[in-house]
């Protein structure tokens, strides 16, 4: 198949072979091998974030290379960077790719004389647990070593950047760790730091990161950081690039970053007295210097001065939690809550009633609002907001929720984090103050999603969570519900079919908050007390990723309330992401059609959502859901009813 495809390119006009070896390696060329290099060749280093290629920096590779030879290394995949190169690129006379299967590869005569020969060289994305499998202390790695020292330059993006400081995370623990683990044990087993891999010019006390405010990774480099300094390199620092950004390195030092608006490099110094991390412990750090900067600012990697920072700040990490990461003076956030869905006509409340649930939600809006404003996490923020709304008694979730059949109150959460795609939750829970609190710890300290019960009661008790006894939960307003729920039910034929709670302004009191932070991510947070008179065990969609509760990066974030039957059937969160993601809808047209897709099989109540930039879409089918939003450009602003208009980021 390999050379079909190469007969076919060169049928095309572009001169491509695909030639299979025993060897340990497939190589693939394009362009004419033999002709000669225009310019000659300078040094420099071309670091590159992962995603889509900036070609003004690939053309300063190219220029760097004398529009010469370039060869590629890989670890997988086929020719693609190559052929991206030659045609996309352009510019250069040939470019020459070895793909690798085998460790002996990297001691193949050709493997070698091509590396020599290279005007520049290029290692691609993939998978840098194999190019420390497959490189390190072969002559290969050594060839690398001795090209850029002579004056050529060389360039990787995504795990071909890993590999390129004088410390590199190998990801050898059989994936890619997340900051949160990293931050938790940066001296454990799973932070696989490799040294005296590549020797390149100013990386030797340099760790590269890659798509770095994209996957979060700020937390997880510090954490190499800290490793590299306790263990054998007191003056190691951190060098963070943002996917789809590349920062070219010229022979004196002098970097330029080429980057879409919003992009950066990221430069972490740990600061102040030395610091140091202990086996088995989450990291504490006092402080450590962050510096951004975007394509008006740069970096000299021999000083490692930076020019014209876009932002700069201390940091701290304090038992393994990363706080007060300094941001851009322009980023943005954005916050939506809400407190359930219902038949709230207008008059159905009394005066106070109302000004009793405006200030409820005004208050979970400040909580949240107060994180973000200080650079915060999204998911910080919704679990702050959602931690308010559990606390207020006007509304179905921890104190205030409903009774269920049996006159319990058993409590629903979940959380999830769309940098990471981590998420949390519980339902049946009756102890825990903070349902959403418990959510969480279940995604971060557990290997689960989903705890139920009494399990998940226990795992709250291990968490050290705070604990009540379940009166406290009680409110008189929804025991007076549940009696005279119990009372009608008896007197019904089917009780299992009754939806309704028995106060119709609150039908649906789910509580939820979506959210996106000054870095770019969001996070979604739900909690409720459910239905009242639920039967056997039920469970809604609060607690269920993809139904209630949803949150990805880059296409939104999702909290829902209502007959959570409906929204379960129709993976309700989930889609309203899918509908951004897959057709392009934006994200209000989105949640209004999930919301009519859930009416059209009998289900009523709402939705909040957030899209990637944080703007928000509000859905309901229902006469009211107590909703708000609040962000960096806009105060809090709350509505009621479903006339009732309310400004949106």
């Amino acid at each position: 198949m390999k050379v079909r495809i190469g007969v076919a390119l060169a049928a095309l006009g572009w001169a491509t072979a695909a030639l299979a070896s025993p060897d340990g390696y497939t190589r693939f060329t394009i362009g004419d091998l033999s002709a000669p290099t225009p310019a000659k060749p300078e040094a420099g280093l071309m670091l590159v974030g992962g995603g889509d290629w900036d070609y003004d920096a690939y053309r300063w590779f190219a220029a760097k290379a004398g529009h010469g030879h370039i060869v590629v290394l890989r670890a997988s995949g086929t020719n693609e960077a190559g052929e991206e190169l030659y045609k996309q690129v352009g510019g250069v006379a040939s470019v020459e790719s070895f793909v690798f299967d085998d460790r002996k590869a990297a001691s193949d005569p050709k493997v070698l004389a091509a590396v020599a020969r290279a005007d520049g060289l290029y290692i691609a994305g993939g998978d840098q647990s194999r190019y420390v499998r497959f490189w390190k202390g072969t002559p290969l790695a050594a060839a690398i070593d001795k090209l850029a020292a002579s004056g050529r330059p060389v360039g990787g993006t995504s795990a071909g950047l890993a590999i390129l400081g004088g410390h590199a995370y190998g990801a050898m623990e059989g994936g890619s760790i997340g900051s949160r683990q990293a931050l938790a044990d940066p001296m454990g087993t799973a932070v696989t730091i490799e040294s005296n891999f590549l020797h390149l010019p100013r990386m030797v006390h340099i760790v590269t990161d890659t798509h770095f405010t994209t996957r979060d990774r700020l937390g997880r480099l510090i954490a190499f950081v800290a490793q590299v300094r306790a263990k054998d390199d007191p003056k190691a620092v951190g060098l963070g690039i943002d996917q789809g950004a590349a920062l070219c390195v010229d022979g004196n030092g002098k970097a330029k970053l080429f980057s879409p608006p919003g992009g950066y490099a990221w430069l972490v110094q740990p600061a102040g007295a030395p610091q140091t991390a202990t086996l088995g412990k989450p990291l504490d750090y006092a402080a450590v210097k962050i510096t951004g900067f975007g394509p008006d600012g740069g970096i000299d990697l021999t000083t490692l001065r930076v020019s014209r920072p876009a932002f700069s700040g201390t940091a701290s990490v304090k038992a393994g939690r990363l706080a007060n990461v300094p941001f851009p003076a322009d980023a943005r956030w954005s916050l939506a809550i809400h407190g359930g869905a219902g038949v709230i006509a207008r008059g159905s409340l009394t005066p106070e009633e109302e000004k009793a649930y405006r200030a409820g939600l005004q208050a979970a809006l400040s909580a949240g609002s107060e994180v973000l404003r200080k650079g915060g996490s999204s998911t910080d923020a919704v679990e702050a907001a959602v931690r308010v709304m559990e606390n207020d008694p006007h509304f179905n979730a921890g104190r205030g929720a409903v009774f269920d059949a049996e006159g319990m109150n058993q409590l629903d959460a979940a959380i999830m984090d769309g940098s990471t795609m981590e998420a949390g939750a519980v339902t049946g829970i009756t102890r825990t103050k903070n349902p959403i609190d418990l959510a969480r710890a279940v995604m971060e300290h557990s290997p689960h999603v989903l705890l139920s019960g009494p399990g998940a009661d226990q795992f709250s008790r291990e968490q050290g969570l705070p604990q009540v006894d379940p009166s406290y939960f009680r409110t008189e307003k929804r025991w007076q519900e549940y009696l005279e729920w119990k009372k009608e039910a008896h007197a019904a034929l089917a009780p299992s079919s009754r939806w309704a709670t028995l106060d119709p302004t609150h039908r649906f009191g789910t509580v939820g908050a979506v959210a996106r932070d000054v870095h770019g991510h969001l996070a979604a947070a739900t909690s409720t007390g459910g239905l009242t008179g639920k039967r056997w065990g039920r469970i809604g969609d609060s607690p269920q990723i993809g139904a209630g509760t949803y949150a990805s990066d880059g296409d939104c974030a999702v909290s829902a309330t209502g007959t959570g039957e409906y929204f379960i059937r129709q993976d309700a969160a989930r889609q309203v992401c899918d509908r951004i993601a897959w057709h392009k809808e934006k994200v209000q047209e989105a949640a209004d059609s999930t919301i009519e897709a859930i009416g059209d099989i009998g289900g009523d109540g709402g939705l909040i959502a957030m899209d990637e930039a944080g703007h928000v879409g509000f859905a309901l089918n229902t006469e009211g859901m107590y909703r708000g939003t609040a962000s960096s450009t806009q105060p809090p602003a709350t509505a009621i009813y479903a006339d009732e208009a309310i400004a949106k980021p």
